[in-house]
């Protein structure tokens, strides 16, 4: 099956010119109040306002029309790669993301600690989101607690936050991946229960129970760290190679190991980054010292959707206000193309990931004249680029960065 990666692969050709893509997680909004202002409408942004004056705009559906992206599907559909024809579970992000590697046959799921009520209702579905202390505290626990189940060795690892991943190591026959999440993603309501999606998984639907029964009864001393939610389960995938497709090496800069996870399994060098994953300083500092060694920079900013997530619509505003702040310091590399989009929106009003197209802006020396004026959803929509497919966005990149050739005669 061809997509427009391989279209592209076919066009791709190596120059000296250099791409910024800015990922602002979750950016995109809604008002509180029918026809108010979103969260970037909302903040003071001079400096994005600036260089919305000196680029194209347009809005991204990463997946499609009506349908809410999750950030790894978002992700790959920036980075060019149908979301529809390559498929990854967050677990497997999230465990190459902090080093973990798996073997063929393995399964990997991504979990939150949750805080569950009377008769096991969910009360938050992040456990308050408690500190990396407390995270790897309780993953110790659960290791202690949950070492292997039916003769399957389980690993435990701390992710962050909320955060963590299991690995149930396969013992020769292969695990399944196909199976339904423990997580309902709403409060009020129980953890659901694991059922396979295929006879190949259904040994792991068991292990997954299991490992919810036991951890609950290991967490029972527990105010608020007292249950486990999963989602996401992953065997070990594989990905065209990025810099083969696009001609590019690329490298990300990002904190948490999701992001790096993915940016990892198609093919990007992760740099180091310095400091806490909330500070940008140390993103900054990482690609201006990196800068002359790569021709592709994915940075990668989390709290606009964390944020989101927790229903806090001055604080999204806030976290945007910061990196508009920090914008001057990207810029002064002189990037010859920068972008800055969303792998989703994360509305404040839903406090969840949503299905609303994502403002995109591409700056570069050979874009058209634009009347949008500012990177907002509202402004977005009047922009040159007009509504675009996520896929649809590395290659506008490569080509304001003339590193594609002509297709055909």
């Amino acid at each position: 099956m061809s997509d427009l990666l391989d279209t592209v692969r076919g066009l791709a050709k190596k120059t000296d010119s250099k791409i910024l893509m800015v990922v602002l997680d979750g950016v995109g909004g809604l008002p509180l109040t029918l026809n108010g202002d979103t969260e970037l409408a909302t903040a003071k942004t001079p400096n994005l306002d600036a260089l919305a004056k000196d680029s194209q705009l347009g809005l991204v559906e990463l997946v499609g029309a009506g349908i809410t992206p999750g950030s790894g599907p978002g992700h790959l559909s920036l980075f060019g790669y149908d979301p529809l024809r390559y498929v990854v579970g967050r677990g497997a992000l999230s465990a190459v993301g902090i080093g973990v590697k798996l073997n063929s046959g393995d399964v990997a799921v991504r979990g939150n600690f949750a805080t569950l009520g009377r008769d096991r209702l969910i009360l938050d579905r992040r456990a308050g989101r408690p500190s990396d202390e407390k995270n790897a505290e309780i993953v110790a626990l659960l290791k202690g607690a949950v070492p292997e189940i039916d003769g399957v060795p389980v690993e435990i690892y701390t992710e962050s936050e909320h955060r963590f991943v299991v690995v149930f190591r396969a013992q020769g026959e292969p695990l399944g991946a196909n199976l339904s999440d423990v997580d309902p993603q709403v409060t009020g309501v129980q953890p659901m229960q694991a059922q396979a999606q295929d006879p190949a998984s259904a040994k792991t639907a068991g292990l997954v129970n299991a490992f919810v029964a036991r951890a609950e009864e290991a967490l029972k001393g527990e105010e608020q760290v007292n249950g486990v939610l999963f989602r996401g389960y992953s065997d070990v995938p594989h990905f065209p190679s990025f810099e083969d497709a696009y001609q590019l090496k690329a490298a990300c800069i990002a904190s948490y190991p999701m992001y790096k996870g993915l940016a990892s399994l198609v093919g990007m060098d992760v740099l180091d980054v310095e400091g806490h994953e909330d500070a940008l300083d140390g993103k900054v500092a990482a690609v201006t010292e990196n800068w002359a060694k790569y021709d592709f920079f994915y940075f990668h900013v989390k709290k606009t959707d964390s944020t989101g997530e927790d229903g806090d619509f001055a604080e999204k505003v806030h976290k945007i206000e910061i990196f508009d702040e920090l914008l001057p310091q990207l810029l002064a590399l002189k990037p010859d193309v920068i972008a800055i989009v969303g792998d989703h929106s994360t509305p404040s009003k839903l406090l969840s990931h949503s299905w609303h197209p994502v403002p995109l802006l591409i700056r570069g020396e050979h874009g058209r004249k634009d009347v949008a004026a500012r990177y907002t959803e509202e402004e977005a929509q009047k922009g040159s680029l007009g509504l675009r497919r996520g896929p649809d966005v590395m290659p506008l990149l490569m080509a304001n960065a003339l590193k594609l050739n002509k297709y055909g005669a």
